[in-house]
Order: structure tokens, then sequence, then C-alpha cells
């Protein structure tokens, strides 16, 4: 066969091939229901979503023993545990959806226990240069002295912006004061600012949203208080994991803060959690976001609610949950605080059982003059005014049991990274402590662990020893009448504790 001939057969089977494929296509069209443009539009937003979340620069989820599927449910009973500290966000609302001509959608899930929703939208615009506070990010020695107010936004309108495709409401507001009021209330929040940012949002036409930079992963937006305190920093940690899963997120998101705050050590954990943080401020310009969440602010999380409001839920292994559910038992608190330790590469330690051989780790959480943040003196409030003394008395005691081996471990927390107080925390047997935030490391403890809390009279609040109960820990408490703890009836009390396992 010539040459001339070859590519005369070729030709010829290129055109029946693409003759057949056009019957076909066209029998399809003829026979088949056809779905509506919107329709259209939220499988391709579903399908960008899904195709971003894989990408290679996301983190994955790490398996966690506690874990138990994030599934909304409107059965999910208003008091129950998973009410609380799950998806109880069960309520869709669809402020803006996708048009027939495209453009971005803007939704939010609404919890009734907690009064708040975690809301999620896509083809959202944020300009920095809307947003009034200071830049954020900075070395807490650059800024001693800034006041807060200068670190909480504040928000011109339009700092976000949906594109709207080609509705005839440019230039309105994405959600109005009804929605806010029903879905993202106040409630005790003085400055909610997550409320503020929603209510800046406005829509703009498809071809006006001008963004010279797009995000294309997932990416989670927090406003922090409380930045430097780790018992708030927590609720803000918890508030973030908790969004991600209500959404439905395959891989760990980027984090954005929108607020003006300095850097502190609490940071390297935000790191370790999420993909990426940044700053809102510490963008050039405006910049867009495919998929962007809006985490509820720490405040209305169930660990901060709880002080005031009583939550009956008692913690519980995620295996017994599965066996036997039941609504006032959880295994949430235990499934984040796997997500802490696993963050900073840890899950392996936490799965090796105890060895009594090695003896039986007391980990003493103190507390320490340390520089919080830039209106802080570098003093911290004693809660214990013979802390030290106790201390002393511990390892005096410690060392003369010969039943058991016991180590005394000073947790200087305030001087020792994150991944080295979770060591500490996973490694103890038992843990001591004056109310402090440092104790809200116990939401990282592991199974079996026990809790004994030295609690003066000026700070008798529930904090440590809920977190106990839903973590399912045996908590003891010691009152005192002051601020003096009495050193023989604090070794009495853990002596009592270490018998019960055996020592």
């Amino acid at each position: 066969m010539s040459r001339r001939q070859r590519r005369l057969l070729v030709r010829t089977l290129l055109f029946l091939f693409s003759l057949n494929a056009a019957t076909i296509a066209f029998y399809l069209l003829l026979h088949f229901p056809q779905r509506s443009p919107a329709v259209d539009a939220a499988i391709s937003t579903q399908t960008l979503d899904k195709d971003r979340q894989r990408s290679p620069t996301l983190k994955q989820w790490p398996t966690l023993p506690s874990f138990l599927p994030w599934i909304p449910s409107p059965e999910t009973p208003l008091r129950s545990c998973e009410a609380y500290f799950g998806h109880g966000f069960s309520r869709r609302i669809d402020a803006l959806r996708a048009g027939e001509d495209g453009g971005g959608w803007f939704r939010c899930h609404y919890s009734e226990t907690l009064r708040s929703s975690v809301c999620e939208g896509a083809q959202i615009r944020m300009d920095p240069l809307r947003i009034i506070m200071s830049d954020g990010g900075e070395s807490l020695e650059e800024v001693i002295g800034r006041g807060e107010e200068e670190e909480l936004p504040k928000y011109e309108s339009g700092a976000f912006e949906v594109d709207g495709g080609g509705l005839e409401k440019e230039g309105m507001r994405a959600v109005d004061e009804e929605f806010l009021e029903k879905y993202v209330q106040r409630g005790e929040v003085h400055s909610h600012t997550m409320r503020m940012l929603m209510g800046s949002m406005r829509l703009v036409g498809h071809q006006k949203l001008d963004c010279p930079q797009w995000i294309e992963e997932p990416t989670v937006l927090v406003t922090r208080f409380e930045y430097a305190n780790v018992f708030h920093t927590v609720t803000d940690w918890y508030s973030a994991y908790v969004s991600s899963r209500v959404t439905g997120l395959s891989y760990r998101p980027n984090l954005v803060f929108v607020d003006g705050h300095c850097k502190t050590q609490l940071e390297e954990t935000w790191e370790a959690i999420f993909s990426s943080i940044r700053y809102a401020k510490n963008f050039s310009g405006p910049v867009c976001f495919r998929h962007a969440v809006f985490a509820p602010l720490g405040y209305e999380t169930a660990l901060f609610k709880g002080l005031t409001q009583h939550i009956n839920c008692q913690g519980i292994s995620a295996e017994k949950l599965r066996q036997d559910p039941d609504i006032h038992r959880t295994a949430r608190l235990s499934e984040f605080g796997e997500m802490l330790v696993a963050a900073f590469g840890l899950m392996g330690k936490r799965d090796l059982p105890r060895d009594p051989s090695t003896g039986y780790n007391v980990l003493f959480v103190r507390r320490e003059d340390y520089l919080a943040h830039p209106r802080h003196s570098g003093k911290v409030e004693s809660r214990l005014s013979n802390e030290q003394e106790v201390f002393n008395a511990i390892k005096i005691w410690a060392a003369s049991q010969d039943r058991c081996r016991i180590n005394v471990v000073n947790g200087l927390f305030a001087h020792m990274h994150m991944k080295e107080q979770l060591e500490a925390i996973q490694e103890a047997s038992v843990v001591v402590g004056a109310h402090g935030a440092g104790l809200t490391h116990l939401v990282a403890a592991r199974e079996g662990t026990k809790v004994l809390e030295i609690i003066s009279s000026m700070y008798r609040r529930p904090h440590f020893a809920l977190i106990s109960e839903w973590k399912g820990l045996e908590y003891h408490p010691i009152y005192l009448s002051g601020s003096y703890a009495v050193p023989s009836e604090v070794i009495n009390e853990l002596s009592h504790i270490m018998g019960s396992i055996g020592c």
C-alpha cells in the first residue's frame, strides 16, 4: 500500500469514528432528560472542590481511633452529646444558590443546640484594604503596648464579595439582618466579628469579581479573641476542626486568621493541625477563595458554653459508643485530642501500653511568669501561693515509695514546645495542678489518666472538671480556703489516687 493510500485510509477511519460519536451524542440528547444549568453548576462546583481537595499541598487527615462519621441528622436530639460536640449543625440554609449562568454560592449549617452556624461559600473575594486592623503576625516584641481594639477587625462594605453570577442584585448584601439574627446570632458576644464579616459581604456580577490571586484549595477563616490563652485557643482549634468536618473537607484545609494579633507560641499548633496558615492583612491585595469556610467563634463551642450551661455528657471510648449508642455519651473530645496528638506525629506513642517497670508519671502542671501578649506584664497571677513547696513535697514523697516507681514531671509548659507538652500529657498517669489554662491539655490525655486539681477559693471554676467529665477521666478536686495548700493533704489525696492504680 502506497503512502498516499495509507493517509486516505487513516482519514476515512477518523471520519467514520467522528460520525459515529456524533450520532450517539445526538441520540442521548433526544432520549435522556437534561439537567438544568443550575444543577450542572452545582455539580461542577462540587467536582472542583473534590479536585482541589486532592491537591498535594494539603495534608491528609490522620487516622484517629476515636473518629466517628460526621453525618448530619435532623433527628439528632437537641440536648444530645452529638448536638453539642459533633454534627449538630443539621439545618442547612442556602442564602445564595449557584445561578443558571454560574456564579458562587453561600450557605450556613445551623445548630439549634449551640445557636450557631458553620457557614461556607464559593467564589468569594476578600479585600484586605477594606478590613481595618493591624497587620498581624508580628513578633511579640515588635508590638508591646498595642491595644486590643487595633487587632480586632472592622469591616468596610465590600470587604468580602460573592460572585452572584448574572443576578440583578449586584451591590446588595449577600445576607441580610434577618438572616444574621436567625443563623449567626450575637448571643453574649459583645463584638461578634464573624457576624460583622458576613454583614459586609456584597454580591457582584460574574465579570466583576476581580481577583489577581486565587486560592484553589478549601480555606477556613477564623477570628481569634484571647489568642494567647491555651483554654480559649483550644476552643478556636476545636471550632476550626469541627467546621472542617461539618463541611466535609476531604483534606486538612488552609487557614486564614481574620485578625491582627501577633505571633505566639500557640501558632505552632495551628500550623501542625492545618495545611497552612496566613494572616488576612499579609495578602498583598485582593484574594479570591474557590471554597471558603467561616468558623464560629470559640465562644460558641460547647467547650465554652458548658461553663454556664449544663451539658450532660460523659466521655466514653468510640468502640463502646459504636456497640451501644447513647445520646449522653461522647467520644468527640477524645477524637479532637487525638487530632492534636497526631498533628505532632505522636499517635504511635499513644498506642504503646504504659509500662509499670519504667514507673508511673505524675505530671505537675506549673504556672510560670512569661510574656503572653502585648498588654501583658509578664507576671502570671498566682493560683497556688506555695506551689514550689507542694511540688518539692511530692518529689520527696515519690522518692520514698518502694511499691512502685513514681516519676514526678515538672510541667513547665510556658517554656516547652507544644509537642513536648503533649508528650508529657500522653505519658502521665496522673495530672496534678492548680486551676490554670495549662490543664486544658487534658483534652489530649490518654484513657485512664487521673486528674487532681488544686482549687483556690478565688478560682472555683468548672473548666477542668468538665473537660475531665467529657473525656471520661477520673477527676479529684482539692478545695482551698485561700490559695495555700497543705502539702500533706495534697500527698494524702495523691497517695489515694496512686493506690487505685496499684501503687
